[in-house]
């Protein structure tokens, strides 16, 4: 019997911090959670970190993770912005690392790709994706959580790349692995 693994992903944000958890058991993938922590109704950055800190720590006791994978913050134009998404990001993690849960971060053009096949797909076409790779009823109005979910997504497929035999034509084993990937014409 397959040992199952528990994926958090997070999204960080100094406004909304999305997340979601996936359990996999061999090469496949089930939704257990995804929500966003809404953190605008708090004044400083500083309460913002710990609540954060707090939402990451509860997610991590209640669902005991395996993997934590993270998105990584992008270089903006706004340097205040991108130091304020670092701060989150390290709170993140620090949450993990205080629970020693391995972590894994991943540019968001990686976690496009790896959902959608297209590093620039919109926020719409990786939750539309995720929807269909996990069956999701309906996508969230606020696309936060599917950015959280696409993190964990992405790291079990990462995982699942590094893991193949590429002596027998990966293309082959990944069609074989993922038929709702596929778009038949």
């Amino acid at each position: 019997m397959k040992k199952e693994k528990i994926i958090l992903g997070i999204d960080p944000g100094t406004t909304i911090m999305g997340y979601g958890l996936i359990s996999v058991v061999g090469n496949k993938m089930t939704l257990i959670t995804m929500g966003e922590l809404k953190l605008s109704k708090y004044d400083t950055h500083p309460l913002k970190l710990k609540k954060i800190f707090e939402r990451t720590l509860g997610l991590i006791d209640q669902y005991h993770p395996d993997e934590l994978s993270i998105e990584a913050p992008f270089f903006g134009k706004n340097v205040q912005s991108m130091l304020k998404l670092g701060r989150a990001q390290g709170v993140a993690m620090a949450a993990g690392l205080y629970r020693e849960v391995a972590i894994t971060e991943y540019l968001p053009k990686k976690i496009k790709q790896s959902i959608t096949g297209n590093g620039n797909a919109s926020k719409e076409q990786v939750a539309k994706m995720l929807q269909t790779l996990l069956n999701i009823k309906e996508i969230p109005k606020n696309l936060d959580a599917t950015d959280g979910l696409a993190a964990a997504v992405c790291h079990f497929f990462q995982a699942k790349i590094g893991s193949e035999d590429k002596s027998h034509g990966s293309w082959k084993s990944f069609i074989s692995s993922n038929p709702k990937r596929i778009k038949k014409s």
